[in-house]
């Protein structure tokens, strides 16, 4: 990822054009196309399975190393951490951990967030999270704050399944993150964190797709 390729954040959202390709062909498919639709669900589904299996045949030390590394291009994109929200997630599935690195954003001045699942199909919520707060499980059971102190955060940072270089994610097929960068009032700055390896030359974007404003990898 280069200095040109990083998009500042601020602003508002708008649903980005559709360049989703034919699969396997050069022409472009007309959106709302059931049947291209239909090839991409199958590829994306594929995919998923794909990179999920290359993340988590990683040994956990090199994880570990990566995710380091991740943290340090972090803290150079964002600067200063006063008086900014940020929300990271609880890893999942061979995710780069940045729970330790939370901590380090705190003592700078910074505040952190957990996404919380309420429903299906709905945008995510944002609670408020210090590590050592008590948690209860969540969706897939993963943690979330007991406590339901809502946030917006100023920076998410957003894992990812996959990723190509328009910075659209490949996520897990809920659309969570979709819909709720969709619904925030303002826009944050949007951070995908993942591995090299996730990297594909295209996600087949649709039209209700939305990019993130960096990437982030050991390598990126």
């Amino acid at each position: 990822m280069t200095d040109e390729q990083d998009k500042a954040g601020g602003g508002t959202y708008a649903s980005p054009p559709c360049f989703m390709h034919e699969l396997g062909g050069e022409g472009s498919a007309p959106a709302g196309d059931p049947i291209a639709e239909a090839d991409v669900r199958r590829w994306r589904k594929a995919e998923r399975e794909r990179l999920i299996t290359a993340r988590l045949e990683l040994p956990a030390d090199v994880r570990a190393a990566h995710a380091a590394v991740i943290c340090e291009k972090i803290d150079r994109r964002v600067g200063d951490y006063a008086g900014k929200t940020v929300s990271i997630y609880w890893p999942f599935r061979g995710e780069p951990d940045l729970r330790g690195w939370a901590q380090r954003v705190i003592d700078k001045g910074g505040r952190m967030a957990l996404p919380v699942v309420l429903a299906k199909a709905t945008p995510l919520i944002f609670r408020a999270w210090t590590p050592g707060d008590k948690l209860e499980k969540g969706v897939w059971n993963i943690p979330i704050p007991v406590d339901d102190v809502r946030v917006i955060p100023d920076v998410v940072i957003s894992p990812v399944v996959g990723f190509d270089a328009q910075n659209y994610r490949l996520g897990y097929g809920g659309g969570f993150y979709d819909r709720t960068l969709a619904s925030l009032p303002n826009k944050p700055l949007v951070i995908g964190i993942g591995y090299s390896l996730q990297r594909i030359p295209t996600i087949y974007p649709q039209p209700y797709d939305i990019p993130m404003d960096v990437v982030f990898t050991e390598a990126d």
